[in-house]
C-alpha cells in the first residue's frame, strides 16, 4: 500500500463508503476509483466484468450494499437476499478474474444468531438460528464472506471479511421506512422537537442493548488493516461496550434537546436481545475505536441539523 495504489471504493456515496473516501483520501490515497450507480450496476455481472477488465485496480473495498433496519428487512427479504448476494459475487469474482489480490468485504453483526453467547466471538458464526426479521441480509452477508474464504484457499487471494457493529455517522440513512435505530430515532427526536410534542414514540421495549460504532471508527479500522498487512480472516470491529435502546433514546433526547417523554410501543418487534461484539481479534493487533458515543451522536446530529436548515432555506428562498 502507497500513495499509488488504486483503491476501488464501491458504494462511495453511501455512509460506508463516503467515509472511506475521506479517510484514505486524508492519509495520501491518491489513486481513489468510484463509480455511482448509474454508470455501474453492481448487480450486472457483464458491466462489472467490463469495469474490472478495463480499471487496474490494486484493492477493492466492498462497501456497496442494500441496508435497511426491521422494517425495511421485514418488508422487502427477497430485495435484500437478491441485490446483496448479486453484488459480493460479481465483484468478488470480477477481481479475481482481474488479478485484484487485495480486498475488504464488509458484513454486519447480524450474521451472528439470534441468542449467541455474549460477547460474540467470530468464532460464534452459524452455530445456532438467526435473528428471523434480517435472515434474507444476514445469509447474504455470510455468503459474502464464506466467498472471501473460498477465494482465499482457491485462488491466493488475500481477501478480508470486516463485520461491524451498528454503525452512524455523516450521510447515514434518515428515511423512516428504511433507517436503523440510531438515525431513525435522532429524525424523531428532531422533528418532535421543532414540533414542541409532549412525547416521543420509541419502536419496542427499550430493553435489548446495542453498540454503536461510528462510521469514521471502521474506516480508520480498514486503513489499519491493509496497511498492516492483514491477508485473511473475519474481523469484528466496534467499540466492545453497549447499552439499552432506551438509555440510547435518553441521549440522543438530551443531545437534541426533547425535553419530552418517551413513549415505548411493545406491539413493535425488538430484535435480538443483545448484539455486543468481541473486538480483541483486531485489537489485540492494536487497532481500537476512538470515538465516544455521546460525541459521535453530538457531531452526527449537528451535521443532520445543518442538512434541514439549508433545505429548508432553499425551499423558502
Amino acid at each position: 500500500m502507497n500513495s499509488h495504489t488504486r483503491i476501488f471504493v464501491a458504494g462511495h456515496r453511501g455512509m460506508v463508503g463516503s467515509a472511506l473516501v475521506r479517510e484514505f483520501a486524508s492519509h495520501g490515497y491518491r489513486n481513489l476509483v468510484t463509480r455511482d450507480h448509474a454508470t455501474l450496476d453492481l448487480t450486472d455481472q457483464r458491466a462489472v466484468r467490463a469495469f474490472f477488465a478495463d480499471e487496474r485496480v490494486d484493492v477493492v473495498l466492498l462497501a456497496a450494499a442494500r441496508v435497511g433496519g426491521i422494517l425495511a428487512n421485514s418488508t422487502k427479504p427477497a430485495t435484500f437476499i437478491y441485490e446483496n448476494l448479486a453484488i459480493e459475487t460479481n465483484v468478488i469474482d470480477a477481481a479475481r478474474r482481474a488479478g485484484v489480490e487485495r480486498l475488504v468485504f464488509f458484513g454486519s453483526s447480524c450474521i451472528y444468531p439470534k441468542l449467541c453467547p455474549q460477547p460474540i466471538r467470530e468464532a460464534y458464526l452459524l452455530s445456532s438460528a438467526l435473528e428471523p426479521t434480517n435472515e434474507p441480509y444476514a445469509i447474504a452477508k455470510i455468503a459474502g464472506l464464506k466467498l472471501c474464504e473460498a477465494y482465499n484457499r482457491q485462488y491466493g487471494t488475500r481477501y478480508v471479511a470486516l463485520m461491524p457493529t451498528n454503525l452512524y455517522g455523516p450521510n447515514d440513512n434518515y428515511d423512516p421506512a428504511g433507517s436503523h435505530v440510531l438515525p431513525a430515532l435522532l429524525r424523531k427526536a428532531h422533528e418532535a422537537k421543532l414540533a414542541q410534542a409532549a412525547t416521543l414514540t420509541v419502536w419496542g421495549t427499550g430493553e435489548p442493548r446495542r453498540e454503536f460504532l461510528h462510521v469514521d471508527d471502521l474506516a480508520a479500522a480498514t486503513r489499519f488493516v491493509l496497511e498492516h498487512e492483514v491477508s485473511d480472516g473475519v474481523f469484528n470491529v466496534g467499540v466492545g461496550t453497549d447499552l439499552t435502546i432506551r438509555e440510547l433514546a435518553q441521549r440522543i433526547a438530551a443531545v437534541v434537546g426533547f425535553r419530552g417523554e418517551l413513549i415505548f410501543d411493545r406491539t413493535k418487534p425488538d430484535g435480538t436481545p443483545r448484539k455486543l461484539l468481541d473486538v480483541s481479534l483486531l485489537t489485540d493487533r492494536g487497532w481500537r475505536a476512538r470515538i465516544g458515543l455521546t460525541d459521535g451522536i453530538r457531531a452526527t446530529y449537528a451535521q443532520y441539523a445543518a442538512q434541514h436548515r439549508m433545505l429548508d432555506a432553499a425551499s423558502n428562498g
